[in-house]
């Protein structure tokens, strides 16, 4: 019988981007080359797994899924948490893959607190937040001279009615196609008015990718024509009329507000 192993490990936060391989940092993909284990989310860590593997890039490390599978429910967080400590305890090189940013609607700093009152060493990896790139890759960019000068990232369970300022503002909605038409009209009654621009991106770099153009007065009947669902990105604000999937009837509408 061998000794057991009394040496403590160390736990390392690492943002997987939202779910393109190519957008890992290269310093999160030299902690997952070190891991001993990875404790991945499903959206955006899985995939970034899947597309190192297609690469060539072969990792050692066991692999435990704690995001939600179709007929599974997630891993409670602080089921998570616990584990995050058993297995640092256990003197492994720990990486907790995250979707996106850990600390951008991530939880990173729950485990990071966590496994610090437990005398965990944490390091903490940024990633490409979905909130910047997704919209990205449909050309929209959340500030733009002359256009917008200021965003804002909310949830869906955020008070979006708080969100103040104009078009010139953009909101940026994540996880909120289910809320759509409740933020669609919260945000039409204030001084963003009904023709404001909207898209909605989903699945940003995943094989379903499509992007759905409108205005807030329109845009909860397109995205259920289309049968729109998450994940997906929601881009409030004339920046939307940057895009080249909005229709040039848009961005003509959107000029003449601009200049009212």
């Amino acid at each position: 019988m061998t000794a057991a192993n009394t040496s403590i490990g160390h736990v390392t936060l690492v943002g997987a981007g939202p779910g393109d391989a190519g957008l890992l940092t290269l310093r999160g993909l030299r902690a997952l080359e070190a891991a001993d284990v990875i404790v991945a989310d499903r959206l955006g860590a899985r995939a970034v797994l899947d597309g190192l593997e297609a690469d060539g890039v072969h990792l050692r490390a066991e692999v435990v899924d704690v995001g939600k599978q179709p007929g599974h429910h997630a891993v409670p967080q602080d089921a998570i948490n616990a584990l995050l400590v058993e297995l640092a305890r256990q003197g492994r090189r720990v990486v907790r893959l995250k979707g996106g940013d850990p600390y951008v609607f991530g939880r990173g700093l729950e485990e990071l607190a966590h496994c610090r009152a437990e005398g965990i060493d944490v390091e903490v990896v940024s990633g490409v937040t979905s909130a910047i790139s997704v919209p990205a890759i449909a050309g929209i960019p959340l500030t733009h001279r002359g256009i917008a000068t200021a965003f804002t990232v909310v949830t869906a369970h955020d008070q979006i009615g708080d969100i103040g300022g104009g078009r010139d503002h953009t909101v940026v909605l994540l996880m909120g196609v289910g809320t759509l038409a409740h933020a669609a009209i919260t945000l039409a009654r204030g001084d963003r008015g009904a023709d404001c621009p909207v898209a909605i991106v989903e699945d940003g770099f995943g094989e379903r990718q499509r992007v759905t153009v409108g205005t807030l007065a329109t845009i909860t009947h397109q995205a259920a024509a289309r049968q729109v669902r998450n994940p997906a990105v929601i881009v409030v604000g004339d920046v939307v009329t940057l895009s080249p999937y909005a229709p040039e009837t848009l961005v003509s509408t959107a000029r003449k507000a601009a200049s009212l």
